[in-house]
């Protein structure tokens, strides 16, 4: 007798499209390919949700099935605390009910890093290791997930980490490389300094290293000498679409929301020198 594959279905708000894909729970793979439209030139909240109905409807889905939607904002219970990429009137908005009401379907928000982390933890380079993993995204920013024991850890923002008197992330993003012109080897020496003190703050099991840049990684992951584990993504730019499905499976399943936010002052943490973010 066949078994029916248990789906739930992941979307990945940007600042220039929206992707969805329904996802095997399973196995963490898309039951279909994935279909993108572009984030509209007005992207409120109304007119996001629009879009994500139109994606949601181009699918075949029994009514049941919950979708997840990462968004690139920090997220309290459901509630979207501050928006860069998008309108700003997304500011205090209640997504998973905005959802609701556009699709009908049982709906959860989680924040893009995040969702990213925990796809990967669930399926990719972490592969459903326990302890501490932290994955970050080196892009325009550096994105972090923290996981424990199978347990995202939300919004902790380690890329805004002030190291050396620097907001880490404009010091060694994988924009920094491109904007400075650094080589492999100078960026190597950046990420050794923001990796360090991670590793003193955290003491990870893991860390998983995505974005874009991970496609290469021979080029300065080996350049690293930290006491952790240190590998790259495996999921890549699916990560988001899973990880969100994933946990819309987990609330649905609770038949209750989760808590996706702690409430608490913002991290501030200050480092000193031994490789400093500020040199080439």
């Amino acid at each position: 007798m066949r078994v029916a594959k248990k789906i739930a279905f992941g979307i990945d708000i940007g600042g220039s499209g929206i992707k969805g894909a329904p996802v095997d729970l399973s196995t963490g793979e898309f039951v279909a390919d994935r279909v993108r439209i572009p984030t509209p030139e007005n992207s409120t909240p109304t007119a996001v949700a629009e879009v994500i109905t139109e994606l949601v409807g181009s699918f075949d889905l029994p009514k049941k099935v919950p979708i997840g939607v990462a968004l690139p904002a920090p997220i309290d219970y459901g509630i979207v605390r501050s928006m860069a990429n998008l309108d700003k009137s997304w500011t205090g908005v209640d997504l998973p009910a905005l959802l609701h009401g556009a699709t009908g379907r049982p709906a959860t928000a989680v924040n893009d890093a995040d969702a990213a982390g925990l796809g990967e933890q669930r399926y990719g380079a972490a592969g459903g290791r326990n302890g501490v993993v932290l994955v970050t995204t080196l892009g325009t920013g550096i994105g972090s997930a923290l996981i424990v024991d199978g347990r995202l850890v939300p919004n902790t923002e380690l890329g805004h980490l002030e190291i050396d008197g620097y907001d880490a992330e404009t010091r060694a993003a994988d924009s920094a490389r491109e904007r400075e012109d650094l080589t492999y080897e100078q960026w190597a020496e950046r990420l050794q300094r923001y990796y360090s003190v991670v590793e003193n703050l955290l003491s990870p099991d893991l860390i998983v290293v995505g974005g874009g840049v991970s496609k290469k990684h021979e080029r300065f992951l080996p350049l690293l000498n930290l006491r952790t584990p240190i590998v790259a993504a495996q999921l890549r730019n699916t990560a988001g679409i899973v990880g969100a499905a994933a946990m819309a499976a987990d609330d649905a399943k609770a038949d209750k929301p989760i808590r996706r936010a702690v409430e608490s002052a913002p991290m501030s943490f200050t480092a000193d020198a031994k490789y400093p973010l500020s040199g080439k």
